[in-house]
């Protein structure tokens, strides 16, 4: 029994035995194909994707297409700057060539062959065209057989421009030379800009991106060249020789005028050598939108014009006087209806996205927009920059501030002696303009006289006196409020605040706030002197200027509307704004007498040293009409002299050239005017001997 019962025993445990090995070999086969499931859903869903394009990107490459940049059109819609098609040969090396290996050595002699007979095709089809040699063709700027600025599998441009027999030719005969060179004729654009030069540094040009990438000039450049690198989109990959916008509209709305590349997918050799006929995929690209400026095209031309004469005249008798400026914009929404830097150039210069040497002297002190910015002279003795003081054109604001702040009433009056004192110990003094006695005047008749002493004694000492230490700090926010010394937040690249010089501590507080008073201390560009000036017109809503209205895509349809936008109001009472408007009276000689509206306006001598004496900057402000604004105009003419002279005459053509085009009462005056059958305006002579 007793062994029966161990035989028993044996048995059970070997059952238990094999039952928990038996559990323990399924647990085992469960886990295990629960991993190979889990691991098998991570490839299919997960690492999918990713391997896939790993395993294409062994075999192929993605060459960009790059697509057609939008063009810029004028608010009268001219085409200002566009792009033109232009037909351009590429060839693909299909084997080794280069010279530093064995390999390449012993292929080139059947591609100089090939060359030879591309050379002498060249000169057959286009006798007149580019004369290419055999080892520019070779060299890296074309074939680039080193691939120093090229991949293996990637086309380079052998020849541009192609004319219609080279065209034809070279699509019919793109497979001649099977296994040495692939021949492409592919379409692509050059920009081009109208011929008028319209508003040059404000619409601006294109240059090479690598010539941008890495410059910090251009933060969004940088961006891109530092994203792209770990970017596997196609489409969205910058070009080392790709075109991009330089300054201006062409900068400011680069990612809208781009458009989105197109890509080519070709099969590459283990040596990353284009295969022949390896065409995988094609993907075109994408156009880039249309950008509408608000900027007439008729408008801009003729205040050009304006500038241009006026300097030449102005030249007569003072050589030195070789710049201007202007801005107009629209007192109800803020579109910039004109931008005039001048002298300008030829901004197809650019147009290839690189400029020769002697083109670049000729414009390297033209290019800056010194409406926005500060801009030397193109005349190197002329040492007047574009951003000046504002001379006179401040006394509205200052007598806005001196009844706001109570210091006086409409009402009051002031004795102007023609001089007066800033303390005991001032020997010299400061003077109207030339010295000219008022005798008892009131705050309007301070604005439309001009009257330095009423200023200074009546604003900046008051002022003085009752914030001390504070005062600039109070002098500063209501020019702020009026957008000076800070961005007018235009839609350009590269906007300045202006010099804020009357906090510098090295003069005493009574002599900047004096200064600061009529007009001689903080420094501002043409475009704040035109926001200021609708912000005067407006009673104290400051605009947002906006120099692109709208933006369409490739059918048409707009993506993008300016709208008005008020940065700031600044808050008088309605009586104060009625008094400035009536005191922006000057009287002006000559310039305005036949004009047919009741205007606002200002003149200004901005005085700086230049060449160890004192020069007169011509400044002009004017709003018309004067009860119902529409257009705000600011001109500045650097050694110009007094605004009246130099810079209101400028003013005066751009008031008339908004009139003809759109009518400062709201009638555009072209509509008016006879015209011939073609549409041309009959002359007056004409009209006269023609009823």
């Amino acid at each position: 029994m007793k062994v029966q019962d161990k035989d028993r025993e044996k048995e059970v445990r070997r059952h238990r035995s094999f039952g928990l090995r038996l559990n323990l070999f399924f647990f085992s086969v469960f886990a295990i194909f629960s991993v190979i499931i889990v691991r098998t859903a991570m490839l299919q869903f997960v690492e999918g994707p990713q391997l896939q394009q790993e395993a294409v990107s062994r075999t192929t490459r993605d060459i960009p297409m790059q697509p057609v940049r939008g063009t810029i059109y004028s608010a009268d819609s001219v085409p200002i700057a566009y792009s033109t098609p232009t037909q351009t040969l590429y060839a693909t090396p299909l084997k080794n060539y280069s010279d530093t290996d064995e390999v390449g050595l012993k292929n080139r002699p059947e591609l100089k062959k090939v060359v030879n007979e591309l050379l002498v095709k060249f000169q057959e089809l286009n006798p007149g065209g580019e004369q290419i040699t055999l080892e520019e063709m070779l060299g890296r700027d074309r074939l680039d057989l080193e691939n120093i600025k090229h991949y293996g599998y990637m086309p380079r441009k052998i020849k541009t421009d192609l004319n219609e027999a080279e065209i034809a030719y070279f699509k019919e005969h793109k497979n001649e030379f099977k296994g040495i060179l692939s021949l492409d004729v592919v379409e692509e654009t050059k920009r081009e800009y109208d011929t008028d030069s319209v508003a040059v540094q404000t619409v601006g040009y294109i240059y090479k991106f690598k010539s941008v990438r890495e410059n910090p000039n251009f933060p969004f450049y940088q961006d891109i060249y530092k994203t792209q690198s770990t970017s596997n989109d196609p489409t969205v990959q910058y070009q080392e020789e790709e075109n991009v916008g330089y300054y201006g509209l062409e900068q400011e709305y680069q990612k809208y005028l781009r458009g989105k590349n197109g890509y080519k997918r070709i099969e590459v050799t283990a040596r990353s050598m284009a295969k022949e006929g390896g065409v995988e995929k094609v993907v075109p690209p994408q156009k880039g939108n249309d950008v509408w400026m608000s900027i007439n095209k008729y408008i801009q031309t003729e205040t050009q014009k304006a500038i241009s004469s006026q300097i030449q005249t102005l030249r007569a008798k003072n050589p030195y006087v070789s710049t201007g400026f202007a801005v107009a914009m629209e007192v109800d929404t803020g579109n910039v209806v004109a931008m005039a830097s001048m002298p300008d150039f030829d901004p197809n210069y650019y147009n290839t996205g690189s400029i020769s040497g002697d083109h670049y002297k000729e414009i390297e002190n033209l290019y800056i927009n010194g409406t926005i910015r500060a801009k030397a002279p193109d005349d190197q003795r002329n040492k007047a920059e574009s951003v000046v003081y504002m001379g006179s054109t401040i006394k509205p604001l200052s007598v806005l501030i001196g009844l706001k702040e109570g210091l006086f009433g409409p009402s009051s009056t002031y004795f102007d002696k023609g001089i007066t004192y800033l303390n005991e110990s001032d020997k010299r003094g400061i003077k109207n303009a030339g010295g000219h006695f008022l005798g008892n005047i009131g705050p309007r008749m301070a604005i439309e006289k001009s009257s330095n002493t009423f200023m200074i004694d009546k604003v900046g000492k008051p002022l003085l006196s009752k914030y001390g230490a504070g005062v600039i700090d109070v002098w500063d926010k209501y020019m702020k409020e009026f957008g000076l010394g800070v961005p007018t937040e235009v839609d350009l690249p590269g906007e300045q605040s202006g010099t804020i010089d009357y906090t510098n501590e090295n003069e005493s507080l009574l002599t900047r706030m004096a200064n600061s008073s009529f007009g001689q201390l903080g420094k501002y560009t043409t475009m704040q002197l035109a926001q200021y000036t609708v912000t005067l017109a407006n009673h104290g809503e400051r605009l947002k200027p906006h120099i692109v209205s709208k933006i369409t895509d490739s059918k048409g349809k707009v993506v993008y509307k300016a709208k008005r936008e008020v940065l700031n109001t600044a808050e008088f009472p309605g009586a104060d704004w009625d008094l400035i408007t009536k005191g922006m009276n000057t009287q002006l000689e000559g310039t305005f007498d036949d004009f047919p509206y009741d205007f606002a306006r200002k003149t200004g001598t901005s005085t700086q040293q230049i060449r160890g004496k004192n020069i007169d900057n011509g400044v002009f402000i004017a709003y018309a009409p004067r009860d119902n604004p529409k257009l705000a105009v600011a001109v500045v003419v650097p050694e110009g002299g007094f605004g009246s002279q130099s810079a209101a005459p400028i003013a005066r053509k751009i008031f008339d050239a908004y009139d003809y085009e759109y009518g400062l009462d709201g009638v555009p005056k072209k509509s008016l005017q006879q015209t011939n059958e073609d549409g041309t305006p009959i002359n007056e002579e004409e009209s006269v001997q023609n009823p």
